[in-house]
């Protein structure tokens, strides 16, 4: 249902307003660019500081922009289950074709409380659900156990996992099997997730070089394993820059420097520091995004 390259998209703003013409047209960019899924409204979306009426304003805009092209996993995550609940009702009354839920940040629920949050948005809906396991920014991790028990049920269809623990793909893969959807979420270490049993990426490298990132995919599924390992090597120093500073303070600004969007942000985020602007320019350089460094693509395409 859901694989390969699915890129987590950012939200533009344009002085303090959601700038939906720029937001369809990376819509439109990503598209034509060959990416396999788009997640308007998780986290890299800036959710925390969206309105309501924004959150779903860009769910419509995408849903809209990509007109049944590619599958559109709105994310409708909360720390307040009530909220989540009218989030996904709205994503399905929309059309999305699934949802994205982040675990509750800040009120690290014990893994009982994790089950009952998504078994109360699975029975509140009639949409495809995956799970988002991301440690590092909500404080509490769903455990392989509970996800296992959440598999039970027929619309939690997968997870998007950022855990460190690369030993989690593949204990679920032996507990629910290949048709329990696994998506990374860290770029950096997607070769491994992938031959853990993974079957995709929900990406942050994706806003800025959406196609080397579907073409990663498209390499893996067709077992092409060389071009997988250039684009692999390649995208390296983009997956280690974009997250220097808080995500997604690069990726804007790196798609400032490609003309698809300002790279204003709301408070409490800023814009990326003179040093780390620098070290995005060389990882876009490294990655072949400029024609200035062709021959540095080339060239590590050649070890």
């Amino acid at each position: 249902m859901f694989k390969g390259s699915i890129v987590a998209l950012v939200t533009p703003f344009k002085k303090g307003k959601v700038d939906i013409d720029a937001f369809q047209n990376l819509v439109e960019w990503h598209i034509a660019s060959g990416t396999h899924g788009l997640v308007p409204c998780g986290t890299t979306g800036e959710t925390p500081t969206l309105h309501d009426a924004e959150h779903k304003r860009l769910i419509d805009a995408c849903i809209e922009a990509a007109d049944g092209r590619v599958p559109v996993i709105a994310g409708a995550g909360s720390n307040s289950t009530e909220k989540a609940v009218d989030l996904a009702r709205y994503a399905e009354k929309s059309g999305a074709d699934g949802i994205l839920v982040v675990t509750p940040y800040y009120n690290k629920p014990t893994q009982e409380g994790l089950y009952q949050h998504y078994k109360t948005i699975h029975d509140s809906t009639d949409i495809p659900i995956i799970i988002y396991n991301v440690p590092g920014r909500t404080g509490v991790e769903i455990s392989v156990e509970t996800v296992i028990r959440l598999a039970a049920w027929k619309r939690i269809v997968g997870i998007k996992d950022a855990s460190v623990d690369l030993s989690r793909p593949l204990q679920l893969r032996v507990a629910l099997g290949d048709d329990f959807i696994q998506l990374s979420g860290e770029d950096a270490t997607v070769a491994a997730y992938l031959a853990q049993g993974g079957h995709g990426c929900i990406s942050v490298t994706a806003n800025v070089a959406p196609k080397l990132c579907a073409d990663l995919h498209n390499y893996w599924q067709k077992k092409d394993f060389k071009s997988f390992e250039r684009l692999r090597d390649v995208l390296l120093p983009l997956h280690k820059n974009l997250f220097i500073e808080t995500s997604p303070a690069p990726a804007k600004y790196c798609l400032s420097r490609l003309g698809k969007c300002g790279e204003e942000l709301r408070l409490p985020l800023v814009p990326v520091t003179a040093a780390t602007r620098l070290k995005l320019d060389e990882a876009m350089e490294f990655a072949g995004i400029f024609k200035a460094n062709e021959k540095k693509l080339k060239k590590v395409g050649k070890r």
